[in-house]
């Protein structure tokens, strides 16, 4: 399971909302727009000595995680994060286990810059060079929501060797002539004991079978598999949304659309549908409003009925899950949830 800590700004919207044709040409739009204000350095085009720099205060923090050394990280992040460091400690005690006695190779870094004298909105980052297509396979764009002015490295670790092979996200804010941690994001390079070219290929072969419900939701794990962080975008994101595109269902909850599913005798206002790696298994969640959520007898029964009707409405989950989960979420955020195995529910 993913962890992370965001503490440059409010939560980092997801790729998925961004669609492929927008990724494409964007760098096209934003070159007259912002390019002044927004400025990404490949490794092949910073100086040596930065890029050591971010390399080394990458590994180092590795291994302050690998030790489980939360104060050391702690001591050395930003201030900001300093004064809100729970996040990152959780997600340094749930992925000790596979750090330890792990290796951590740091891919080529990103620099960017964010100008000007207050916080960007949205702040996009557009790394290496693109072609008249868009990304190329070494390109990459950042997509940060209200970053304050300043440097920020991104650096990418592949952690291998040890518990289960995995991605660590770091990303570094310049603070005099310090590198400081302003974010720690880290994911596993499968799920299900699966990597994302098989996701890719079994999408592929549920729309070949004309079961789209279960191929987007396959391209949807490929997808998070394939970017160590969503607000990230590759040449290989930037085809996956392309096969979404082309696979996206009309009745599913996607892209801030609700979807109405009647249900015992009820209406329900499905919010949300993606796939979820629970050890070996691959479930669907279903999240949908709730007004209240406290009689937990109630909320599983209703969550039970909104399970047993999403199979019926699209009964190929069937083929490409372990079990349906439902999630009830009240105004406030908070959510129930039920699990039922696809094999259990008639």
């Amino acid at each position: 399971m993913p962890a992370e800590a965001i503490p440059l700004g409010t939560a980092l919207e997801s790729s998925l909302r961004i669609g492929p044709f927008c990724r494409r040409w964007l760098w096209l739009l934003l070159l007259g727009a912002s390019a002044h204000a927004q400025i990404c350095h490949s490794a092949a085009d910073m100086d040596a000595s930065t890029r050591s720099a971010l390399e080394g205060a990458a590994k180092r923090y590795f291994d302050m995680s690998a030790r489980g050394d939360v104060a050391a990280l702690k001591q050395n992040s930003i201030a900001t994060v300093a004064a809100n460091f729970a996040g990152i400690e959780g997600a340094i005690k749930e992925n000790q286990a596979a750090f330890a006695g792990a290796q951590a190779t740091v891919r080529p870094p990103f620099l960017l810059t964010a100008e000007g004298p207050e916080p960007l909105a949205r702040a996009e980052f557009l790394c290496g060079v693109f072609g008249k297509s868009g990304q190329t396979k070494d390109s990459a764009v950042f997509v940060l929501p209200n970053l304050p002015p300043g440097k920020y490295g991104i650096t990418i670790l592949d952690v291998s060797g040890g518990k289960a092979a995995m991605t660590l996200t770091l990303v570094l804010q310049q603070v005099g002539v310090d590198w400081k941690l302003a974010g720690f994001y880290a994911t596993s390079s499968q799920a299900t004991g699966h990597d994302a070219a098989w996701f890719i290929q079994r999408a592929r072969d549920f729309k070949a079978k004309s079961q789209n419900h279960n191929a987007w939701l396959y391209y949807r794990e490929a997808v998070s598999l394939s970017a160590p962080v969503d607000f990230m975008s590759t040449l290989a994101t930037d085809k996956l949304y392309d096969e979404i595109q082309a696979t996206q269902p009309a009745d599913v909850p996607a892209n801030g659309k609700a979807l109405d599913l009647s249900a015992g005798g009820k209406t329900y206002h499905l919010t949300d549908i993606f796939p979820l790696p629970v050890g070996n298994d691959l479930d669907v969640v279903v999240k949908y409003q709730a007004a209240d959520i406290s009689d937990t007898a109630r909320t599983f029964q209703e969550n039970t009925a909104v399970i047993k009707a999403l199979l019926t409405k699209i009964p190929e989950l069937r083929e490409a899950f372990g079990g349906i989960v439902a999630r009830a979420v009240d105004p406030s955020g908070r959510d129930y949830g039920t699990l039922l195995a696809t094999k259990d529910i008639k």
